[in-house]
């Protein structure tokens, strides 16, 4: 593998602020931060952090809610590592370098009529950041973004390259795909793309009970379901996704400006500060934000029905829970908030996955559902967490890698039935433990 020739660009702790995630729960004061700008530099950074007996951790765009990048040794940065390296429309693979952000590949797959099969609702996030942690979208027969990697290149804590893949390094391909940053440094990643298709979206108000009777029904014929339950009230928003044949009909440019700008988040943003600052109002604001739902569809690209701007910030957790135990987990959920004095803004988030083979996914060897809860930034949100784990763990939850939880090895080795797989490969791949932090210590073990 070359080098560009060039040094990877290196900032002091005296000379930079500290490191934060988007929502502002963590931080970190780095020793120095590195932007390499190849494969090459990257394995000297490694190599140079082992002479000066530095842990490292590389970070993504920060979209994380949990400490699983934060270091005070070396930081690595993803600026320098954005190349497209290849696009292979016969063998329907695109490679791309860790710090490319999926709003950069989904604009590259566009321009030549490609697609992933499914994503999450942002794109903010790097190749790597979204991969590592377990980014998922909803899905009846797709999964999350990491099931989609054919191939990646890992830099392992000798500066070692790996290239992995079902045939080459197969084991390390096993786990590397959601690896938590604790095996190496993924430098480049190979998903399977193909020709672009549209998505035509039914977005429709439902009730909470017709929902709950219906689950299993909307997940099984859909390609894509998933449903917001708004708290205090009994209204739902569902949202189903389906291939289509066209033609596309995008919403039309000053509605998506109302839904997706001014009432998804300016108007959204201003009601959870009122919220935050005086809670008794929450349910009366939620009540008349669910009233304000009406139906829509619309038919276009991918990425343009899959993500959506957020840019009201939040904390957030997320369970997954075996597929069977989703509506009672669900129900529970909602009568805990019933009969608690919490006052929650936000509304519930469910979708679905099928079974997948990565050793630490989500969804390893179960078909899935995922339940998540966000507060607004700043509010007091660990009561509500707190009973929402609980809920979750009693039914076999495993908690989302990149959002908050207090799990620990030993729930999660009793929730993961590869766990030991992995944390034997984290042994003989880092033996020194270069990619640890206190995060990666507490869930898979020192």
């Amino acid at each position: 593998m070359s080098t560009t020739g060039s040094t990877a660009r290196t900032t002091s702790r005296a000379e930079q602020k500290a490191w934060r995630n988007w929502a502002g729960n963590v931080s970190a004061r780095p020793a120095r931060a590195v932007a390499p700008a190849s494969v090459g530099e990257l394995a000297a950074v490694l190599r140079r952090a082992a002479e000066d007996g530095l842990p490292v951790k590389a970070v993504g765009s920060g979209h994380s809610f949990t400490a699983a990048a934060a270091t005070d040794g070396v930081l690595i940065r993803p600026e320098g590592l954005t190349a497209i390296r290849a696009i292979d429309r016969a063998a329907g693979t695109v490679t791309v370098e860790s710090g490319v952000q999926l709003k950069q590949l989904n604009a590259a797959l566009t321009a030549e009529g490609l697609s992933l099969t499914n994503m999450g609702d942002i794109m903010e996030q790097t190749v790597a950041g979204a991969t590592s942690t377990g980014t998922h979208g909803t899905g009846r027969d797709s999964g999350s973004i990491a099931a989609q990697i054919t191939a990646l290149e890992l830099v392992t804590a000798d500066g070692s390259v790996l290239t992995c893949s079902a045939e080459e390094n197969p084991e390390v391909f096993a786990a590397a795909r959601i690896g938590l940053g604790a095996l190496g440094v993924v430098s480049a990643v190979t998903f399977a793309v193909e020709p672009v298709f549209l998505l035509t979206a039914r977005e429709e108000p439902m009730a909470f009970d017709r929902v709950m009777a219906e689950f299993e029904q909307h997940a099984t014929e859909n390609e894509h379901f998933e449903f917001y339950w708004f708290p205090h009230t009994d209204s739902c928003n569902t949202k189903r996704n389906n291939r289509s044949q066209g033609p596309a009909a995008p919403v039309p440019a000053v509605r998506g400006w109302i839904d997706d700008e001014l009432l998804s988040n300016g108007v959204f943003q201003a009601a959870c500060a009122v919220g935050r600052a005086a809670p008794a109002v929450i349910p009366g604001i939620a009540k008349l934000s669910s009233r304000a739902l009406s139906a829509r569809s619309y038919t276009d690209i991918p990425y343009k029905v899959f993500t959506s701007p957020r840019r009201v910030r939040f904390v957030e957790m997320e369970y997954a829970v075996p597929r069977e135990a989703a509506v009672d987990a669900i129900r529970e959920l909602k009568a805990m908030v019933e009969r608690s004095d919490l006052r929650i803004s936000f509304p519930v988030e469910v979708r679905v996955a099928p079974a997948d083979d990565i050793a630490l996914s989500t969804a390893s060897g179960r078909n899935t559902s995922y339940i998540a809860v966000h507060m607004y930034r700043g509010s007091r949100y660990q009561e509500y967490f707190t009973a929402v784990e609980r809920i979750m763990t009693e039914r076999g939850g495993r908690p989302h890698w990149g959002k908050m939880h207090t799990r620990d090895a030993e729930y999660l080795a009793s929730a993961y039935p590869r766990f030991g797989e992995f944390t034997a490969l984290r042994d003989r791949l880092d033996p020194d433990r270069r990619f640890a932090n206190d995060y990666l210590r507490r869930v898979l073990g020192s």
